[in-house]
């Protein structure tokens, strides 16, 4: 439970992640070389406060379902798979692709409804505020930041 408690008192900077190694030992039986190592994690967003909300015209607020902001961080990932032999004698190595920690930043979709109410046209009697129909619209989720996924070969260690 504290750790928990711990991760949810955590600063937005620091990366709240669940790590993850992807066991694909079992391939070895079919596979003509070793099984590929995937080691990543799962990223925990962190929930901001709902933005949207605005006065309307009348009493009722343009913005009926506000978009609530998430940041968060991807995680490292590494796959490191051995390459086959091709040629008798030779060291082929090892490909290894891994994205660094990146910073990402998204927003959940809302709702718009416009206010039913008019305003009143005219003085007297005749200030009573007429009906119009409503307005019905959706904001679109928003997901931003950028991977610098980075691919190349490394010799065996050994």
């Amino acid at each position: 439970m504290t750790a928990f408690a711990s991760a949810a008192l955590a600063s937005p900077a620091a990366a709240v992640e669940a790590p993850v190694i992807v066991p694909l030992q079992g391939l070895d039986p079919v596979l003509p070389m070793d099984a590929p190592t995937v080691a990543t994690g799962v990223p925990v967003p962190m929930p901001g406060a709902p933005t949207g909300f605005q006065k309307g015209l009348g009493a009722l607020p343009d913005v009926a379902l506000p978009s609530v902001p998430l940041t968060g961080t991807l995680p490292e990932t590494v796959v490191d798979a051995p390459l086959p032999e091709l040629l008798k004698g030779s060291e082929p190595g090892h490909a290894l692709l891994s994205s660094p920690h990146r910073e990402m930043k998204a927003a959940t979709p809302g709702a718009v409804v416009g206010n039913p109410l008019e305003a009143p046209r005219g003085n007297g009697l005749e200030a009573i505020p007429d009906l119009t129909e409503p307005q019905v619209g959706l904001l679109t989720p928003v997901l931003s930041g950028a991977l610098d996924p980075q691919l190349g070969l490394a010799p065996n260690a050994g």
